[in-house]
């Protein structure tokens, strides 16, 4: 990724709509999952770090990061040691050892996604859960992926292929980020007709931050019970199934 980009995700991952509510709706994902004090997560590409306080509270958290600055970002918040690691074959620790293992909007920035799935199901215990995100369709392409390096947004069942063919069984996976959809499907297509090319990490003015944050966190409550069909984002919880 673009290190500009990750500077200003490390202004903005705390407070930015996007990046809080994504962590309530994953939080709430997270209570359903068999977690205790024991249990073993792994973040694969954790960036700046956001998501890790948000992990910890379910387990024990390790964690890597292939970009150096973001690494020491990571590190600097003393929640859990940040090693180099890579996708596909670059994940430093041993094989079935962890009970989570967590890959949020890091899937699309890796060419090779099916193997480092794989790469991942590797880390994992037997029944042990992967929780993911990725962007969703790629028509809905823009100057926000460019930045981001990424390879590709998903269709769901793009998604729950891939990952049946790395070898997952799949628990639950959901469009999200719907109830704001229209007005990013509007804003994506009128910056492509005016070729607009501003940032859709732009932190906008407190209330309309307030409100955004409100209405897109409010579908952890949907979210626990059926799952959308349609939405900027897909979240996926996958297993590995026992031999």
């Amino acid at each position: 990724m673009d290190p500009k980009a990750f500077d200003r995700m490390r202004e903005i991952e705390d407070h930015h709509w996007w990046f809080v509510a994504r962590r309530a709706i994953l939080h709430s994902i997270l209570q359903q999952l068999p977690t205790g004090t024991d249990t073993k997560i792994l973040e694969v590409g954790a960036g700046t770090g956001g998501n890790l306080a948000m992990l910890s509270e379910y387990g024990s958290v390790s964690a890597v990061e292939p970009d150096a600055a973001a690494r020491l970002i990571a590190q600097q918040r003393s929640i859990a040691d940040v090693e180099v690691g890579v996708l596909p074959n670059g994940l430093p620790f041993q094989d079935g050892f962890f009970d989570l293992v967590a890959a949020l909007d890091v899937l699309e920035h890796v060419q090779e996604d099916e193997a480092s799935l794989k790469a991942i199901g590797h880390k994992l215990k037997p029944g042990g859960r992967l929780l993911l995100t990725v962007p969703a369709y790629g028509w809905l392409w823009s100057e926000h992926d460019e930045l981001h390096h990424h390879f590709r947004r998903y269709t769901k069942l793009e998604f729950s292929e891939i990952l049946i063919s790395a070898g997952f069984k799949i628990q639950k996976i959901s469009y999200f980020n719907t109830f704001l959809f229209p007005s990013i499907f509007f804003m994506r297509c009128m910056k492509k007709i005016l070729k607009i090319t501003t940032r859709d990490d732009i932190m906008p003015s407190g209330w309309l931050n307030n409100i955004l944050k409100i209405i897109f966190a409010s579908e952890r409550w949907i979210l626990r019970r059926v799952n959308f069909p349609f939405g900027n984002s897909i979240v996926a919880i996958a297993y590995m199934p026992h031999d």
